[in-house]
């Protein structure tokens, strides 16, 4: 997948430092264009449309945020900004209920409402002026407001005494960090002194045009970009549960004599089983009930059968409940150690356990632990590549089979829908989910011949692999 926001990002960047366009000497020098927004600006002041202002502290040497070509302009943002705040009045929320919805009302984020009146009737930048964004480029916190529209009092409303330049700094104030100028941390603010000495990059107005034009086209671009991804992402996902369910059907591979029956192989894995009782080393459980031809959702192949999930597994055991600690005798796995299908070795800690518990919990390459609460409940994952002795914490649940299983199978198993929904039929649903080791145990599963469980799970790994 293509990152169609670091490329945003990096654009930016390009563009506010004059490395995405061509200067060109026709296009003259910032130092006339600036020349030219102090007279209107003088002007205006003559007119009374706006206050004559303090002069602003030349930027500094240290305040230079980048290197920009020679025929642009560092300024303050306050020197060739004309902001309008004093023209806002903001309209309470009863007031808007009040209202019919017409016109556009603005805040810090964009489009909160609409009214009935308007205030400003002309193409404006808006900047937060509070909130969280203001620490983050996540999220823009610079917009353009057109139209007939109403502004409240979390947004700084601001025009240019060059219209066409809103655009260029419109870009720029999302492209940089604003923290150096933000007050106070639980309640960032943006205030119009700090904003007014933001340093500013001024390019000639006829590249200003040329550096608009090219973001714009790029972004476009990568609005298809985007919803092409996520087109495919939301196909891909369907994608993927089709062959699953195609996989546990029998119809991706064939189904050789040679691999002889599921029946064979089932009786082979309770003689086993068997053994492990009469040795101690397996307690004895109750009985589970047959699969009934009610419960049975699909055709399989004649050579396979269906069978209870506890009738497949050794042991079906929660996990060790212990605090996490940085340092001790063995590890212990949690849900949030597992990240994509995979332990996180590095990340795991220890907890205090007694010897002869140790045997109960310790985890083996291949045991499959599967989550039994919260938002990841009923997540499944094979542990492998054990680097050091380690337990499992409480909200986890271990199974534990035999080696005349495809561990890989059960695992696509685990990943289909037919798993999903045998799950939420089980799952007792409170503000925290959870599942319990009856519910697996219960599950029933279609089981192939060894063999063709192989084949099953390369076929899968290879095909969703490439989807991927």
């Amino acid at each position: 997948m293509i990152d169609t926001k670091a490329l945003r990002s990096r654009i930016l960047d390009l563009a506010i430092q004059g490395k995405l366009t061509e200067q060109l000497p026709s296009d003259g020098t910032a130092e006339e264009l600036y020349q030219q927004i102090q007279a209107e600006k003088q002007a205006l002041i003559n007119e009374g449309k706006i206050k004559k202002e303090k002069p602003l502290p030349e930027i500094s040497a240290d305040e230079i945020p980048f290197e920009i070509p020679s025929n642009w302009k560092l300024v303050n943002f306050g020197d060739i900004m004309w902001n309008r705040d004093s023209e806002r009045i903001p309209v309470s929320v009863a007031d808007r209920k009040k209202l019919k919805k017409v016109y556009d009302y603005y805040g810090a984020s964009g489009i909160i409402d609409k009214v009935e009146d308007y205030l400003f009737d002309k193409r404006l930048l808006l900047i937060g002026e509070d909130g969280a964004n203001l620490l983050s480029r996540s999220t823009p916190i610079a917009f353009m407001a057109e139209g007939k529209y109403w502004v409240n009092n979390h947004a700084h409303v601001l025009d240019c005494y060059i219209e066409n330049y809103l655009d260029f700094v419109l870009y720029y104030i999302n492209a940089i960090s604003l923290v150096p100028y933000v007050t106070g941390s639980a309640q960032p603010k943006l205030n119009q002194d700090r904003m007014n000495k933001i340093p500013v990059p001024l390019p000639p107005l006829a590249e200003q045009k040329r550096i608009v034009e090219r973001v714009e086209e790029i972004f476009r671009l990568l609005d298809t970009i985007d919803k092409a991804q996520e087109k495919y992402s939301a196909d891909s996902q369907i994608l993927k549960a089709k062959l699953i369910t195609a996989g546990i059907q029998g119809k991706l591979t064939k189904q050789l004599p040679s691999d002889g029956t599921a029946e064979e192989l089932y009786q082979q894995i309770q003689a086993e089983k068997q053994k492990l009782i009469k040795e101690g080393k397996l307690k004895k459980e109750k009985p589970l009930p047959p699969v009934s031809p009610e419960e049975v959702p699909f055709e399989i192949p004649e050579n396979w059968m269906w069978v209870r999930w506890g009738n497949l597994s050794e042991s079906i055991q929660y996990g060790y409940n212990a605090p996490a600690k940085q340092s001790g005798r063995i590890k212990m796995v949690r849900i949030t150690d597992i990240q994509d299908n995979k332990v996180q070795w590095n990340s795991v800690p220890y907890c205090d356990i007694d010897e002869e518990s140790i045997n109960n919990y310790i985890l083996k390459n291949n045991d499959i632990l599967f989550a039994r609460t919260g938002g990841t409940v009923g997540k499944s994952f094979i542990v492998d590549n054990i680097s050091e002795e380690a337990v499992y914490a409480g909200y986890l649940i271990r199974t534990r089979y035999s080696s005349n299983l495809c561990g890989k199978y059960l695992k696509l198993f685990m990943e289909s829908d037919f798993y999903w929904k045998q799950l939420r039929q089980g799952t007792t649903a409170t503000a925290q989910p959870n599942c319990n080791g009856q519910t697996l145990s219960k599950m029933i599963i279609p089981l192939p011949p060894l063999a063709e469980q192989k084949r099953i799970a390369d076929v899968l790994e290879r095909a969703l692999g490439a989807l991927d």
